[in-house]
């Protein structure tokens, strides 16, 4: 079995972010592996897994930014509002401009409220709401607040615009193509969707699963933390009570979660300011 990490995964498109686990778990001789953030089966694009206690990690690294290539086409409304969905609508979009394109995504950007689309896994009354719709339910949601960090617009080829987006966790692109759509009185769906970043973890450091087929390699455990989160040393003393979870005298340097680390290196646990203590979050390493 190898050892805990993560694995940064570039998800080939018509697979879903089960069908992935399900691989990485057979490629690393393990059923511990875990994802933070699901990829619908027609995007692709970064999926972050954690192997063995580096699932633990997942939780936290869900509460980071994510961003996204995507191609929205105008004109079509769908029932998913993406390309997998009926089609609901119809309209020319002869009477949509370039500037009229722009001037809506501008109006996204920023701290939004934003419907979940009906096919989400969000839970209605303990059932998921992509399961209510296929059961043939009318599913309302309630708008939810995110973030729109950037929204660039890469191309205007009516009908399709293509954009790119940073945003918080549980931003939905497909909202976007469907209130894009909505605001110009044409309707709009999701055609292309690739997630490039989730934090800190881009394309640049994703491999295909062929890839990973070849060469498994996963990211150590203390490599992820530091790149993740903001990272501090401690000394023997330190690290003694951190084994335990205990809580300890110090400022930490920020907000939220921060890596600890024991003088060998070894990443023990993540902490975070409470008060005049730094206190734990999660405890990584067994103590002694």
């Amino acid at each position: 079995m190898v050892d805990p990490g993560l694995v940064v995964v570039d998800k080939a498109p018509g697979m879903t972010s089960h069908d992935v686990v399900a691989r990485v778990r057979r490629l690393a001789g393990t059923r511990k592996v875990g994802h933070a953030g699901t990829l619908d089966p027609m995007a692709t694009g970064v999926l972050v897994l954690g192997v063995d206690r580096a699932t633990r990690l997942l939780g936290h690294l869900m509460l980071t930014e994510k961003a996204y290539d995507a191609t929205i086409r105008l004109g079509v409304a769908t029932t998913t509002d993406d390309a997998e969905g009926e089609v609901v609508s119809t309209a020319a979009v002869d009477g949509v401009t370039k500037d009229d394109v722009r001037r809506e995504l501008a109006r996204f950007v920023g701290d939004i409220e934003q419907v979940p689309t009906a096919v989400s896994a969000i839970k209605v009354d303990g059932q998921r709401a992509y399961a209510r719709v296929r059961a043939g339910e009318q599913v309302e949601l309630k708008a939810r607040p995110v973030t729109i960090h950037e929204l660039e617009v890469h191309q205007v080829d009516l009908p399709d615009v293509r954009v790119a987006v940073r945003c918080s966790s549980g931003t939905y692109i497909r909202a976007i193509a469907r209130d894009l759509g909505a605001a110009l009185g044409v309707g709009g769906h999701l055609t292309e969707l690739r997630r490039t970043a989730v934090g800190s973890f881009d394309l640049s450091v994703a491999r295909t699963l062929e890839e990973l087929g070849d060469d498994f390699a996963v990211l150590p455990i203390a490599d992820a933390a530091r790149a993740s989160f903001a990272s501090v040393d401690l000394d023997e003393e330190q690290a003694a009570h951190v084994r335990f979870g205990r809580a300890l005298a110090v400022a930490l340097p920020g907000e939220g979660p921060h890596a600890v680390f024991a003088p060998d290196g070894t990443f023990l646990a993540l902490y975070e300011q409470r008060g005049e203590q730094a206190k734990a979050v999660a405890v990584f390493v067994p103590h002694d």
